[in-house]
C-alpha cells in the first residue's frame, strides 16, 4: 500500500511512486504516437480521408467513463472489505490473547499451554497471509512447535489447521477445568469469528469480477483511444496528440487501477499491507505474553508498505 503525504499542486504532476503511470506508460505512448501520425496525415489513411465527428466519441466516452466508474467502485468495495476483514482479525486475535493469558488457570503439568496458544494466533495471521498470497515463508513455523509445524505443513489449509489445534486445546482446558465455562464459549466464539474472517478473505481471493465484463471495458477503452485521433484531428489540429494522451491516460489509468485493487491481497503497490498487519499482531500478542524484546513495526520502503 502506498503511504505518503499528499504532494503540493506543482509536485503532484511529477510523482511517479504510487502513480499508475508505470503500468500504462506504453499504452499511452502508443496512442499518442498514433495520434501524431494521424495529425501529420490530416486523418488520411491509405489515401482515403477518415471522417469522424466528435459526437460518437462523446456518447461512447460518457458511457465508458460511467462503466469504468462502476467497475472501479466494485473493485474498491472488494479492497475495503478485505481491509475490514483483516481489521477484524486483529481484534479477535487481541481478544483471544487477553482471554487466554488472563483467565486460563495455571497448571504445574502444562504451564506452557497458554503461551503456546497465543503464539499459535501469531502463526495463524502469518499463515493466512501466505495462504491468500500463494507464498511460502517461515514466520508461521517460528511460532509453532515441531509437532504443530508438521501438522500445519501437511494440511491443505494451514490457517484452518491452526484453528483446529486451538479448538483442541480449548477442549483440553475445559476438560481440565482450567477455564470458566462462560469464557470457553467466548473463546470458541472468537475462534469461529477467525474462521469467518478466513472464509471472507478466501471468498474475495477466489471470486474475481466476471472476466467478460473486464474484457469488454478493456477492449472498448483501447478501441476508443485508438480511433479518437480521427475524430479530433479536424477540430483540434496539432493539439490532437495532447488531447488523446490526456484521455488515454484517464481511461487506461482507471482500467489499470481497477485491475490492481480487484485482488487486494496481492503484492502490487496499492494492495493491502498484509505483512505490516501481521507484524502488528505479532507485536501486540508477544507483549500480551509479557515479552519485552519486540520486533519493530513495519515501515514503508520507498513509500510502499507491504
Amino acid at each position: 500500500m502506498i503511504v505518503r503525504k499528499r504532494p503540493s499542486a506543482f509536485a503532484l504532476f511529477f510523482v511517479v511512486r504510487g502513480s499508475i503511470v508505470p503500468r500504462i506508460k506504453w499504452q499511452v505512448t502508443f496512442t499518442v504516437l498514433i495520434a501524431v501520425l494521424v495529425t501529420m496525415a490530416h486523418g488520411t489513411l491509405f489515401d482515403r480521408k477518415i471522417t469522424l465527428t466528435p459526437i460518437p466519441f462523446s456518447l461512447i466516452g460518457l458511457a465508458l467513463a460511467i462503466f469504468l466508474g462502476f467497475r472501479n467502485t466494485a473493485s474498491y468495495d472488494r479492497w475495503w472489505e478485505g481491509r475490514k476483514l483483516w481489521g477484524d482479525l486483529v481484534i479477535y486475535n487481541r481478544s483471544l490473547a487477553r482471554l487466554i493469558v488472563q483467565h486460563v488457570r495455571p497448571s504445574a503439568d502444562d504451564a506452557e499451554r497458554p503461551r503456546i496458544m497465543v503464539r499459535r494466533l501469531i502463526a495463524f495471521a502469518y499463515a493466512l497471509n501466505h495462504h491468500l498470497r500463494g507464498t511460502q515463508d517461515s514466520e508461521d513455523n517460528t511460532y509453532l512447535s515441531d509437532a504443530d509445524a508438521k501438522a500445519v505443513a501437511a494440511s491443505a489449509n494451514p490457517p484452518d489447521q491452526i484453528l483446529r489445534l486451538m479448538s483442541r486445546d480449548v477442549a483440553a482446558l475445559a476438560a481440565g477445568q482450567r477455564l470458566d465455562p462462560m469464557l470457553i464459549a467466548q473463546v470458541e466464539d472468537n475462534l469461529t469469528a477467525l474462521a469467518k474472517v478466513q472464509a471472507g478473505t478466501e471468498r474475495i481471493r477466489h471470486t474475481p469480477l466476471p472476466f467478460s465484463y473486464a474484457l469488454l471495458l478493456h477492449r472498448t477503452a483501447y478501441l476508443y483511444c485508438f480511433a479518437l485521433p480521427f475524430g479530433l484531428v479536424d477540430t483540434t489540429g496539432f493539439m490532437t496528440p495532447f488531447v488523446v494522451g490526456l484521455v488515454s491516460y484517464t481511461f487506461f489509468g482507471l482500467d489499470a487501477i481497477g485491475d490492481e485493487i480487484e485482488e487486494p491481497f496481492g503484492l502490487l503497490p496499492n494492495d493491502l499491507p498484509l505483512d505490516s498487519i501481521c507484524r502488528r499482531v505479532e507485536i501486540d500478542l508477544l507483549e500480551a505474553l509479557g515479552e519485552t524484546t519486540l520486533p519493530k513495526p513495519s515501515q514503508p520502503v520507498d513509500f510502499c508498505l507491504m
